[in-house]
């Protein structure tokens, strides 16, 4: 008999478990693609012994409102299978771009209402060309994400502070506007701590990082960023 109910317990923390894992759906261009993004966030989370699943709906060039043109979108969410829909697009830093953000992020919104998702506005940064118009980009992503009643993952805003403190490994590759390895660690960090506000990044060792980071200061220097930020829901 004992041996009977410990088995049904194993099962049923095992069934419990899978629960417990999260579905993300992320939607972008090449800022997100870069280097697998999605996959980093899922290494992030089994550190923690969470479970994450990423798909990711990435092209070249593409917006919000290429997105919904095509379709496929709106095919994977009526699938009701994401916790979380990540949408990126480019800096969006003139009034163009932010109108997109505004309604077209409005239009997911929507789509992930009707289906039992969480949207989550994934702030970018600006070329290295374009860095005076960091504070429009910061300012645009959290209007669309504050209008549209989303979670915002502030990656420029992190970014944008990293970029003030010397000596650090560089979050531009070499065409300066994609991210190095660097950068989409710092990404995927801000976007798994939007997700999980509650676990303690301190206690991340710097060797699991070492795929994407090769200073250890850098990596400590994006947790304390991240941390001062205090992304809570």
């Amino acid at each position: 008999m004992q041996l009977r109910f410990i088995w049904i317990l194993f099962i049923s923390l095992s069934f419990y478990s899978q629960d417990k894992s999260k579905q993300l759906l992320f939607v972008g261009n090449s800022l997100t693609y870069t280097n697998d993004l999605p996959k980093i966030v899922e290494h992030i989370a089994s550190n923690f012994n969470e479970t994450v699943e990423t798909i990711a709906l990435c092209y070249p060039n593409y917006a919000l409102v290429d997105h919904l043109k095509e379709g496929k979108l709106q095919k994977l969410l009526k699938t009701g299978t994401f916790d979380y829909v990540i949408v990126q697009q480019g800096p969006s830093s003139q009034n163009e771009g932010k109108q997109m953000l505004l309604n077209d992020g409005a239009r997911i919104k929507v789509l992930c209402d009707d289906n039992g998702s969480q949207l989550a506005f994934f702030m970018v940064w600006p070329s290295k060309y374009y860095y005076h118009t960091f504070d429009a980009v910061i300012a645009n992503h959290k209007l669309a994400a504050k209008t549209n009643n989303a979670l915002l993952c502030p990656v420029g805003e992190l970014w944008k502070a990293y970029d003030t403190v010397k000596g650090l490994e560089t979050l531009y590759s070499t065409d300066d506007f994609h991210p190095s390895k660097a950068g989409s660690f710092l990404a995927a960090l801000t976007i798994f701590n939007t997700i999980y506000p509650d676990k303690t990044l301190k206690d991340l060792p710097f060797e699991m990082s070492q795929t994407w980071m090769t200073s250890k200061d850098s990596f400590h220097s994006i947790i304390k960023l991240i941390n001062n930020k205090n992304l809570k829901k």
